[in-house]
């Protein structure tokens, strides 16, 4: 079955990393990709999106820009002498909020993933994932996202680490995306529990033991920290083991924005050097 990926770039070098990712990632695939420019008159999104109408100066420009860029990323692709005949790009400009155009593009192209950067063009040190990384994280809840920082190595998963408090109670289509990706690049799958209580209540193990059925399909195992911040475990854990992906289920808005921009994943940062598979918690 083809696949329809969207890849949302700003132009900056940290955008073309993740759709060289994506490229890599989805290889061997049937893909359509469907790369995504949002542009606006200025900075000022509202009031770009209030005072910018198409036909005035202000717009064209606008969206002039946005498709003269495209065509540099597919003239790279010319220059980076890429050939796969299994995948087709498609370049759109779309004048928007980028979280309301990718949520459209989701709908109207019927895509199953997003890959994108973590930084734009306004690259910082101090912030690990950029806001728009993170908005389209916490908002876009009708598509998986993989966030892929610009330090990632490209090369395909072989270990990802699920983090989990085992609280919620799991569905089979909710961890679909990640089984998917474990199968199709023969990734083994590290649970890792961050232990804040003595041992697991009777909902958490029957949580757990749902788990283990849904993963049963691809290499997988436990892994429990005691005594540790959440963040900072995670990022112990997979600077340790050297885990190429973390995937995450988006239980509740602003989670990335707590647990990504933590004091401690900034100082520790590991998680800012492999890309992010981020499922969405279907019952919200």
């Amino acid at each position: 079955m083809k696949r329809k990926i969207l890849l949302p770039t700003d132009f900056s070098k940290n955008a073309w990393h993740a759709i060289s990712y994506a490229m890599e990632l989805y290889k061997q695939d049937q893909v359509d990709f469907y790369i995504l420019n949002v542009f606006s008159g200025n900075s000022d999104v509202i009031g770009s999106l209030l005072n910018m109408e198409p036909g005035s100066q202000l717009y064209e420009t606008s969206k002039l820009d946005a498709e003269n860029g495209l065509a540099k990323v597919m003239d790279m692709l010319v220059l980076k002498d890429y050939h796969n005949s299994k995948h087709h790009f498609e370049t759109i400009a779309r004048y928007n909020s980028i979280v309301e155009a990718i949520k459209n593009m989701v709908e109207e192209k019927d895509i199953s993933m997003i890959v994108m950067g973590t930084k734009g063009e306004t690259d910082s040190l101090t912030n690990t994932f950029g806001s728009v990384a993170t908005e389209v994280m916490e908002k876009v809840r009708n598509c998986p996202v993989i966030v892929v920082p610009e330090r990632a190595k490209r090369n395909l998963p072989k270990e990802i680490v699920f983090p989990t408090s085992y609280k919620t109670h799991f569905k089979q289509r909710e961890l679909q995306y990640l089984i998917d990706l474990a199968q199709k690049c023969n990734a083994a799958i590290r649970v890792l529990h961050i232990n804040t209580e003595k041992k697991l209540s009777e909902k958490q193990e029957n949580n757990k033991s749902l788990l283990e059925e849904y993963l049963s399909p691809v290499d997988h195992t436990y892994h429990t920290l005691s005594h540790i911040e959440i963040p900072l475990g995670i990022n112990c854990f997979i600077e340790s083991r050297e885990s190429d992906m973390v995937a995450f289920i988006n239980k509740k808005h602003s989670f990335f924005t707590s647990i990504l921009t933590h004091p401690l994943v900034k100082q520790i940062g590991y998680v800012s050097r492999v890309p992010i598979l981020v499922m969405h918690d279907l019952r919200n």
